[in-house]
């Protein structure tokens, strides 16, 4: 059980807040002890739940003057540890300031505080016919707030975007419990573009308390083409293909044979069972131009090596073919006591041999992965399927993971995708980055947050750590993650 805070400073903190917004107790603070990445779990010395951004401003002043560190929570679904207490500090969760504040259908905007879930955007947006467009596959429990910390994206990112390429403005509070905004409601905001550095930012340099987002229409059209593969190398070729052929999907998605069986199993979306792998390829816009496409998408999945291609009859069929690439996740959770979701990127003209490269990691371990990628944009999610309860199975799983990000990096890609980097992938920081650029990060740490109270030990490895890394890590295909004993 962490130390319990100050009276003092618990005194304060009472006085600013309703009597329902402060947790102190073990049996309260349980539920905020990690995120969705469960394999590491810590108390927090206290949980608050503010109402509003004048109670979020007063608990970082009164945590600021007394030097508690503090780690922003949105509702948790984050899969890299960025939201895992520090035993020394409090969690500040911004539940409760779900609110949409303004939908302008004029100029396509919508204002909304950082508890608001991503999908309740959209639903709010609708009646204009209009909606927001990245859409993780959390979208129905994941916020806005956290979707900015983490920079997310979703299936439809390769045409619409990530997170920071839809939105204009962010109010933000710093840990010394000033008040700034920063973009604008134009095309391009004043100043430094601070709103990008903030995006991703992973609750590092700020606490996010408002954000206005830009909202698309509705296409008049939209419909999937669902091909199967017998060899998943031939279906990640295809994803290269397509994007190769001038094409731009509004999404293009990639399952293997392990996740289409869990995920037909659990949701019966009309998946071929035998198949290798599966590419959803979604098209939208005017209907002339989403017929001419698909036939030509079809054309051209057909002499990529599919042995199958089906186009949605319907939009009941359209959303059934998403259903189940959206639900893959808790369906994998079905056959399996435990999985390991990783998020790497790579090129997207390297994603076969990737694959093939993951199958020989899997086999070396001893462990099944099964694979779920957006491919057209190149960001992998393997899971890797374990049993805590087994002994050396959760140390074997992380291996495979850093081998998997091991991987990546040599490809020409990134350690992370849309999941962001947490405790997660803290070590394999040292890998993706040099002391030059690493001492730059901890200078933009440095500028907004001099005493480093905000999320510390996340992200952004210190130097002497990576040194420490590098000695124990000698050979590139040895465990990047040594434990949570060096936080």
């Amino acid at each position: 059980m962490p130390e319990a805070l100050p009276p003092e400073v618990l005194k304060r903190l009472t006085a600013c807040l309703p009597a329902d917004a402060l947790l102190t107790s073990v049996e309260e603070m349980t539920p905020y002890e990690c995120d969705g990445f469960s394999p590491y779990r810590r108390l927090p010395r206290a949980v608050v739940l503010p109402h509003n951004e004048q109670q979020v401003q007063a608990v970082l002043r009164i945590c600021h003057a007394a030097g508690i560190a503090v780690v922003a929570r949105g509702a948790g679904t984050g899969l890299s540890g960025g939201a895992l207490p520090v035993e020394t500090g409090i969690v500040l969760s911004l539940a409760r300031l779900n609110r949409i504040v303004a939908i302008d259908p004029l100029n396509r905007t919508a204002r909304v505080q950082p508890g608001v879930r991503n999908l309740a955007i959209s639903t709010a947006a609708q009646p204009y016919g209009l909606y927001y467009a990245p859409d993780p596959s959390s979208q129905l429990a994941c916020t806005i707030g956290g979707n900015v910390a983490e920079n997310s994206g979703g299936v439809h990112c390769l045409k619409y975007g990530l997170t920071t390429h839809n939105l204009l403005e962010l109010r933000w509070i710093s840990m010394a419990g000033d008040r700034m905004t920063v973009g604008g409601s134009g095309l391009d905001g004043p100043g430094y573009d601070l709103m990008a550095l903030l995006t991703g930012s992973e609750g590092l340099l700020g606490v996010i308390v408002e954000v206005v987002v830009r909202l698309l229409p509705t296409p008049p059209c939209a419909r999937a083409l669902l091909a199967s593969f017998d060899r998943i190398e031939t279906a990640g070729a295809a994803v290269a293909g397509i994007i190769a052929a001038g094409i731009v999907p509004a999404g293009l998605e990639l399952m293997d044979n392990a996740s289409i069986r869990a995920t037909e199993a659990f949701v019966q979306a009309g998946y071929p069972v035998e198949a290798a792998a599966i590419l959803i390829c979604e098209l939208d816009g005017r209907v002339e131009q989403v017929d001419a496409d698909c036939g030509r998408v079809e054309r051209l999945l057909t002499q990529l090596g599919a042995t199958e291609v089906r186009q949605s009859a319907s939009e009941a069929e359209r959303k059934r073919f998403w259903a189940g690439r959206k639900a893959a996740f808790p369906a994998v959770g079905r056959i399996t006591p435990d999985y390991y979701c990783m998020d790497g990127t790579i090129p997207r003209h390297r994603l076969a041999e990737v694959l093939a490269r993951i199958a020989t990691l899997a086999a070396e371990h001893g462990l099944a992965v099964a694979n779920v990628f957006h491919a057209g944009d190149g960001n992998l999610h393997p899971l890797i399927l374990f049993d805590a309860n087994q002994p050396g199975q959760l140390e074997q799983a992380e291996a495979l993971g850093a081998r998997i990000l091991q991987t990546c990096i040599e490809a020409g890609g990134s350690i992370t995708g849309e999941h962001g980097v947490g405790v997660e992938k803290i070590d394999a920081m040292c890998l993706q980055f040099g002391p030059d650029e690493l001492s730059q990060f901890h200078a933009v740490k440095r500028a907004f947050d001099p005493d480093g109270l905000l999320n510390p030990g996340k992200a952004v490895p210190s130097l002497n750590r990576c040194a420490e890394f590098g000695a124990m890590h000698v050979h590139a295909n040895t465990a990047l993650h040594p434990g949570l004993e060096h936080f």
